[in-house]
């Protein structure tokens, strides 16, 4: 699956260097609605070109406050909101 990188901005490349630069082992993804779209296609690319194993949370996300953790897992990328 591609990800149609012509509607949105999900700055991969960046993503990629964090997780390596982190020697990240699990990391979580959060979208909101009009984005889980592009999930697995995200997810799939970070699996294929990192160590890096990947949790999609599928759950209703009410912005950047609601921030999801399980135990283990080494960061969490939280798609579809305005930078603080």
């Amino acid at each position: 699956m591609k990800i149609n990188e012509t509607d949105y901005d999900f700055e991969i490349e960046k993503i990629l260097r964090e997780i390596k630069k982190c020697n990240a082992k699990l990391v979580g993804l959060q979208f909101p609605e009009g984005l889980k779209t592009s999930a697995i296609a995200i997810a799939a690319e970070i699996e294929e070109k990192t160590p890096a194993k990947v949790i999609i949370f599928i759950d209703p996300c009410y912005g950047a406050c609601d921030l999801k953790e399980i135990e283990g897992m080494d960061m969490l990328f939280h798609f579809g909101h305005t930078e603080f």
